[in-house]
């Protein structure tokens, strides 16, 4: 059953050009130049009930874009787009009771206030009965075991710790789908995996539907099985986390490690040397190629180990976030 419908989305933006200096200050009280900078365009995607989807691309890619459509806070352009059945822009009450939208780099509890007294105020708006608030917060709090800092004012806690509670504040309400935008941004690598533990047990027990957007890979790997990348506007890539590499990595990395201790000085020949380390070395090597060079080494040199293995995740996305939509093929349809 498909939870997120979008055809066609689309949302431009008009933008004021302030030229430098007083006389050009002056001059755009009278005249003004706009241009138009396309956030979206024309994006088309399907997410069904409890997938949990991760939302990639470079800064500018239109991640945040969309997902503000999505909640309903902007409204686009032109394009349909329906969640559950909603139309996000309308703000229907009925559809804002059943999902919840948490941005990394926006705080949406109370400063000075200890993030109990958030949840209370959010017990009110979400109309939540005592019974069910009391359990549900007793829950999330347990499992993101954050319960001894309930009285403790927001602007007192780390980081990390004020992540977490964004996070319960967000699923009081027992949202059916959830949009994360950078929920892990400038987290230590502790928080981050406490936050990544959190969000795939409650997914998976839960069986709500996430869309996540995240620059740490690590965060993908762990939580999502479908990628979705999104470059100048446009999907290029829907599909596996795995597909993605098959997609846009041309090459191999492979390790050789020399028997008789030396390194050949010239391995040019092999391939594109990455990092010597005698007796060992990686070099980078078209796919392609990796069967003859091997041989080639092989009858060359004496050779203790040898290692073969894909690009990291990382560089590859980056190479892939680096396309653009009119020179990529037809996004790959995601595997079931």
């Amino acid at each position: 059953m498909a939870i997120i419908e979008i055809a066609g989305l689309r949302k431009d933006y008009r933008v004021y050009q302030k030229k430098e200096g007083l006389r050009a200050a002056l001059a755009g009280l009278f005249h003004r130049e706009y241009r138009t900078v396309e956030a979206v365009r024309g994006i088309d995607l399907t997410v069904e009930q409890g997938e949990f989807v991760a939302f990639l691309g470079p800064n500018g890619a239109g991640k945040t874009t969309t997902l503000k459509l999505l909640s309903g806070v902007i409204t686009p352009t032109s394009g349909t787009a329906t969640v559950m059945g909603h139309v996000p822009w309308n703000r229907d009450n009925a559809y804002r009771r059943r999902f919840a939208l948490v941005m990394g780099q926006k705080n949406q509890l109370w400063w000075d206030l200890p993030a109990q007294e958030s949840f209370r105020l959010h017990q009110q708006i979400y109309r939540i009965s005592a019974d069910d608030f009391d359990r549900t917060r007793d829950e999330l709090t347990d499992l993101l075991d954050v319960r001894k800092l309930l009285g403790q004012p927001v602007r007192e806690l780390s980081l990390g710790e004020r992540m977490k509670m964004e996070l319960i504040a967000a699923l009081l309400h027992s949202p059916d789908v959830l949009f994360l935008d950078e929920p892990t941004i400038g987290l230590d690598v502790v928080a981050q995996h406490n936050v990544q533990t959190f969000l795939k047990h409650y997914q998976q027990f839960r069986k709500i539907t996430i869309l996540l957007t995240s620059h740490y890979m690590k965060d993908v790997a762990a939580l999502c099985r479908r990628v979705v990348i999104i470059s100048h506007g446009e999907i290029i890539y829907d599909g596996s986390l795995t597909g993605i590499i098959d997609r846009f990595s041309t090459d191999k990395i492979v390790t050789l490690l020399f028997g008789d201790g030396r390194l050949p000085d010239d391995l040019s020949q092999y391939g594109e040397e990455l990092e010597r380390m005698p007796p060992k070395v990686r070099l980078r090597v078209p796919r392609s190629a990796v069967a003859k060079m091997l041989a080639q080494v092989l009858a060359d040199h004496t050779l203790e180990d040898v290692g073969v293995e894909d690009p990291p995740l990382e560089e590859v996305i980056a190479d892939a976030f680096a396309q653009r939509p009119a020179a990529a093929a037809e996004p790959v349809v995601a595997e079931r």
